[in-house]
Parts: C-alpha cells; sequence; structure tokens
C-alpha cells in the first residue's frame, strides 16, 4: 500500500513514518507540503497518488490560534478538507488527526459518575484551536466517505516539544514546578498512537473514533509521574488553571471514552504511565545514540 503522510517532521508524524514502514510510505514535512495550500495539495496527491492519506499536520499552538484564527481555520479546518477533496480524485482513504479539544464545560456523567466524551457527544469547543478542529472534522465527512477521524490527546514522544519534555526541562532549572489540577485528561504517547492509527488504516471502520493511552490524570500528578519515572527529585506544587494568564481556555475534562473502539474491536491502547514510560526510555536512547554529555538521570543513578 501506498501511504503518503503530512506532517511527517512532527512528533506524530515521525512516529507515523516509523509505523508504516512495511508499506510504500511517503513522509512530507511543513517543507514539503503547506495543507493549507489546496493547489499544492492537489498535486502532491494526484502526483503521488497514494491509496492512503495520514494527515498529522496541524497548527496545534493552542493559544496562538487565539491570536490568528484565519491562520488557525486555513491549516486546521481547510487542510483536512482540501485534503479529503483530493482523495476523491485517486479513490484515497483518508485517516485526519483531531483533538479533545472539540469538547469543553463539565465532565459528562453517567449514573453520577464522570465518563469521557464519546463519539456521539455533541462537540462544543471553547477556544479556536477546538472550533478550527472541529470544522475540519465536518469538512471531512461531507467531502469523503472512505476517512477516519481519529481525535486524541495530550500527546508526547521522544523527538517533539511536549508537557513531558517541558516538565524535565524545567525540572533542572527549578526547586519547584507549578503545575495545574484542575485540568484532567489521558496522555497519550505518539509511538502508541501511530500503532492504533496503523491498525485503523487496515480494519476498514469507517468514521470519527477515540484513541488515547487507557486511563486519566491531572497535569500535577502527571508530571510528578514523568519525575518519579525519571528519577528527578523535583517538588511539584498544585495551582489552578485560573492562575493562570493564557489566551486560549483549555478544556478542564479531556477524557476521551474508547467503549466505541474496544466494541468495535480495536486493540486497546496501554495504559498512560507505560506510555510514558516509553517515551521516557526513548529520549534517553536518542541522547545516548546522538552522544550527549548528559542523559535524563534514571530512579538510582542520580
Amino acid at each position: 500500500m501506498k501511504v503518503l503522510i503530512t506532517g511527517a517532521g512532527g512528533q506524530l508524524g515521525l512516529d507515523l513514518v516509523d509505523a508504516f514502514a512495511d508499506h510504500e510510505v511517503v513522509g512530507l514535512a511543513r517543507d514539503d507540503l503547506d495543507v493549507s495550500d489546496e493547489a499544492a495539495v492537489v498535486h502532491t496527491v494526484t502526483t503521488h497518488a497514494p491509496q492512503l492519506v495520514v494527515n498529522a499536520a496541524a497548527w496545534t499552538d493552542v493559544d496562538g490560534c487565539e491570536g490568528d484564527p484565519v491562520r488557525a481555520h486555513q491549516v486546521n479546518a481547510l487542510g483536512p478538507w482540501w485534503l479529503a477533496r483530493a482523495c476523491t480524485l485517486v479513490d484515497a482513504t483518508l485517516i485526519t488527526v483531531s483533538t479533545e479539544h472539540v469538547f469543553s464545560g463539565p465532565a459528562p456523567r453517567a449514573g453520577g459518575t464522570a465518563r469521557g466524551w464519546t463519539e456521539f457527544d455533541v462537540v462544543a469547543p471553547a477556544n479556536v484551536y477546538g472550533r478550527t478542529k472541529a470544522a475540519g472534522e465536518e469538512l471531512v465527512r461531507r467531502t469523503l466517505a472512505r476517512h477516519h477521524i481519529v481525535r486524541t490527546s495530550w500527546l508526547a514522544g521522544a523527538r517533539g516539544s511536549n508537557f513531558v519534555t517541558a516538565i524535565l526541562r524545567a525540572a533542572r532549572e527549578r526547586d519547584h514546578l507549578d503545575v495545574v489540577d484542575d485540568e484532567v485528561g489521558a496522555p497519550t504517547a505518539t509511538r502508541d498512537l501511530a500503532a492504533a492509527i496503523r491498525e485503523l488504516a487496515v480494519s476498514g471502520r469507517y468514521g470519527t473514533w477515540h484513541r488515547t493511552n487507557e486511563g486519566h490524570v491531572d497535569r500535577a500528578d502527571q508530571a510528578r509521574a514523568i519525575l518519579q519515572l525519571a528519577g528527578i527529585d523535583t517538588e511539584v506544587r498544585p495551582i489552578s488553571a485560573a492562575t493562570l494568564t493564557r489566551a486560549a481556555e483549555r478544556p478542564g475534562w479531556s477524557v476521551l471514552d474508547a467503549t466505541h473502539a474496544s466494541a468495535a474491536g480495536l486493540t486497546p491502547l496501554p495504559h498512560w504511565r507505560d506510555g510514558l514510560a516509553g517515551v521516557l526510555q526513548e529520549i534517553d536512547e536518542l541522547r545516548g545514540a546522538a552522544g550527549a554529555a548528559t542523559t535524563v538521570p534514571r530512579a538510582g543513578t542520580a
């Protein structure tokens, strides 16, 4: 199968290229293809004529999107639409990656207990990023029957900038970290998500899917887990998100329910702590391979 991957220079894109390595892969980074350029998208897709397009290109700077909603719409809404339209020209399937930011508000409840957002809950994004991603989803649905929309949350990979790498960097510079404890989600390792996307690509199960690592945690406890697994003794002090000055509102409850995926026979992703351990191990391995002078200290070696 010939697979074209957009956003191949990002943390998820790099792992997607690895996940599809046994196929004929065309990986295109931002400099290779701007998905907001319709003519470039049509030319690229018709030239390569893939059977599958996986769209990992997005503008994920949540605060940046708030300041430039036109650019956010061009990349996050029109980009997937241009790809879907181009896929109709070559009879290709499209997988496009979306986000938990399409939801906001208090956690939905079942029998009085908080539950994750399902694929069938009504979206209600609270920021520009979420609104543009929701628009991209809807444009794909209206354009291409053979599509998979994959919603995920709190991504972190070894080859990218994310919450995990930010916590590791900050812990080396400070004696304590202030981290919000009223934002809850499912941290997801990009390598685990890439494997789930690979599985979905050959499943024939089209539609919208929630694919995250199992379990959920608040940001402060996630930071504590990162530091514990990395063997770093830095205090994490919980704070409220309301005390932060940020351009965009974040969802307080970012947990996505995976019942639909598991009931349909898709493989559950590992627990988020296992995914995190894998990310940290890969970070160490990459630093070692690069001959770095220092690595993330591990438990028992600090």
